[in-house]
């Protein structure tokens, strides 16, 4: 089994990753057990579809609970006040121009969302420290690529 990962969240990302997890232990997981509660009451469960159906959800949920409580367990929360302005941390909103032309508004965030990328990415690990105005280079496994850091926002 491999180590637990030490994801870096800023208070606002282990708060968000907090409400799900109470949202799936809670209501979620409630409405699981009721559908196969109900399941259960139509008889044959060898060829129950709801049954096998509300079991399935029921193993990914889970699945999903100790994903997060793992996460939240072993996350290492970062204070984004010892950065100085305009300087790239994690939970920054980062605006970037890539070298070819391609204008990226990113996130920096081990909590997947639309426009994050994580702290361990090779962006992500370009990024990190360094300030607005700054041009870094990107080894990417697909290439390297430069991108100039067009502004720098703290998620507070």
């Amino acid at each position: 089994m491999s180590e637990p990962r030490n994801d870096q969240l800023t208070p606002a990302q282990h708060q968000a990753l907090a409400d799900e997890l109470a949202e799936l232990e809670g209501p979620k997981r409630t409405a699981v057990v009721q559908a196969i509660k109900t399941a259960r009451e139509h008889g044959d469960l060898s060829e129950n579809f709801e049954y096998h159906a509300a079991k399935n959800e029921q193993g990914l949920l889970e699945a999903r609970i100790r994903t997060l409580r793992a996460r939240l367990d072993n996350a290492v929360l970062v204070d984004a006040s010892g950065l100085n302005e305009g300087e790239v941390g994690v939970g920054s909103l980062v605006e970037i121009d890539g070298d070819d032309g391609r204008h990226m508004e990113i996130e920096i965030s081990s909590v997947k969302g639309d426009r994050s990328v994580s702290p361990d990415s090779p962006l992500g690990r370009a990024l990190l420290g360094r300030a607005v105005g700054e041009t870094v280079e990107v080894e990417a496994p697909r290439g390297s690529w430069r991108a100039r850091i067009v502004s720098v926002k703290s998620e507070a």
